[in-house]
């Protein structure tokens, strides 16, 4: 949420300038919780970390592809979020995981082997703050127009669902901290955002053949 009196933005954007507004709405309170209804910091103990430059220069992800334009923008404002979700080894490499160790370790183990049929799709997955039985993940993979990789919300409330949320980490941030009003109800809101939607539906026929989500049985 925004800090009370922080004024609107109006114009909506994509990549490096939305992280860079929302960085301005953040360094107002940094330690404030990214939600109301869970104790999540924007930055630990307010105060940033940022990446070393020569360090964040060679980051990329293990597979090879280089950090989107949004997260090499958060990075080199603030690590710490993103360590206290288990982004990083000891020595800083990033440290993802393929989808279905990802649901056996943040929601559960009996679920893991259905996940496995998806994991190819899905090699490098990010844990996201957001949710409350749900999870928001960051799923590394083909780039949108953007640059970006999709935000995937992974919800068990009644079958185990996998679907777009944010065309990428930009669009998260930017929403999380008030910037960005979803169009509708539901997590696959922005695939009828005027301006997200076509990012969106990049991703969509990348990953689920078109569709905005999967629902199990997979």
């Amino acid at each position: 949420m925004l800090p009370a009196n922080f004024p609107a933005v109006t114009t909506r954007d994509h990549g490096v300038e939305l992280v860079g507004r929302v960085l301005d709405a953040v360094r107002v309170d940094p330690g404030r919780s990214m939600y109301d209804y869970l104790p999540v910091p924007w930055v630990t103990d307010g105060t940033p970390r940022p990446m070393p430059a020569d360090a964040l220069a060679r980051l990329t992800f293990p597979s090879g592809r280089p950090l989107p334009p949004s997260l090499r923008a958060w990075l080199a404002h603030d690590t710490s979020l993103l360590e206290r979700h288990g982004w990083f080894t000891d020595d800083g490499a990033l440290s993802p995981r393929p989808l279905d160790r990802f649901v056996a370790e943040e929601m559960s183990e009996a679920w893991a082997e259905d996940f496995a049929v998806l994991a190819p799709r899905f090699p490098e997955c990010f844990l996201l703050p957001g949710g409350s039985d749900s999870r928001r993940v960051l799923a590394v993979g083909e780039p949108d127009s953007a640059g970006e990789h999709p935000v995937l919300a992974l919800d068990f409330d009644d079958l185990p669902f996998l679907g777009l949320m944010y065309p990428g980490l930009d669009v998260y941030l930017a929403h999380t901290a008030g910037l960005v009003e979803l169009p509708g109800p539901g997590y696959t809101a922005l695939t009828a955002d005027s301006v997200y939607g076509r990012r969106m539906t990049e991703h969509a026929a990348q990953l689920f053949d078109g569709k905005a989500f999967v629902q199990y049985p997979f």
